[in-house]
């Protein structure tokens, strides 16, 4: 009799952690559909914002481009002027990288997978 009544608890002990090893896995699915889903939005809404930054700066460099020259009365003055102001920007930001785009980013993304 005893025995039985071994085998009946062992038997509900499996049925037990089968439920709760389902339950845990539908949770943790959930929990990674989740976070892939704000992930790819974000990173989605930067892309979008990224693009359309990148328009206004083609047509702003351009018309930068045709007011230098006229200021310079050189077609090929001006647009080396703009081109200047970009490689200072670009050097400027290679030197402060770190600070403007690894930590917004790291940030963004500890508080989509651990604060929830």
């Amino acid at each position: 009799m005893a025995f039985e009544e071994l085998k009946e608890h062992t038997e509900n002990i499996q049925d037990q952690a089968n439920v709760y090893f389902k339950s845990h896995m539908a949770y943790y699915k959930l929990w990674g559909f989740k976070v892939a889903m704000k992930s790819t939005t974000l990173i989605l809404k930067f892309t979008l914002v990224l693009l359309c930054f990148s328009m206004v700066l083609l047509f702003g460099s351009v018309a930068a481009g045709f007011a230098l020259s006229n200021w310079f009365g050189s077609y090929t003055f001006g647009f080396l002027a703009v081109g200047g102001i970009y490689l200072l920007a670009t050097i400027l930001l290679l030197l402060i990288k770190d600070k403007i785009v690894e930590g917004p980013i790291l940030e963004k993304f500890s508080e989509i997978f651990f604060n929830d």
